[in-house]
């Protein structure tokens, strides 16, 4: 019976050790994965971020270039109003180009944005 008693406790304690072992080495698999996923996530907040500044940069840009287009049709009718000012044809040209211009950015941009809305 001793003998017995001494061969499972002999069996048993490799056992144990291989046991513990694979524990030990799940718990630094299961770190590594949450760290993972965290840095992951962190990553993923930082381009999100990074996306949005993008998206108010370029909407600023838009709203430069239509605060310039008005600024620069303001400018040229003024001028056109001016008795001796003497306007020639480039004058009429440049603001026609800059309300055609304008036009089509706008139908752009309320295109591009039906379409978004509608994806």
């Amino acid at each position: 019976m001793e003998t017995v008693t001494t061969i499972l406790i002999a069996a048993s304690i490799p056992s144990a050790i291989t046991g513990f072992c694979f524990w030990a080495i799940e718990q630094k698999l299961q770190k590594q994965a949450k760290k993972r996923e965290e840095e992951e996530r962190a990553r993923r907040a930082d381009q999100d971020k990074r996306e949005a500044d993008r998206v108010e940069h370029e909407l600023l840009l838009i709203q430069a270039v239509n605060a310039s287009i008005s600024l620069g049709e303001a400018t040229a009718k003024a001028v056109q109003r001016i008795p001796d000012a003497h306007c020639n044809g480039d004058m009429h040209a440049a603001l026609e180009y800059a309300e055609k211009v304008k036009h089509k950015q706008k139908d752009f941009l309320s295109r591009r944005g039906l379409e978004a809305m509608l994806d």
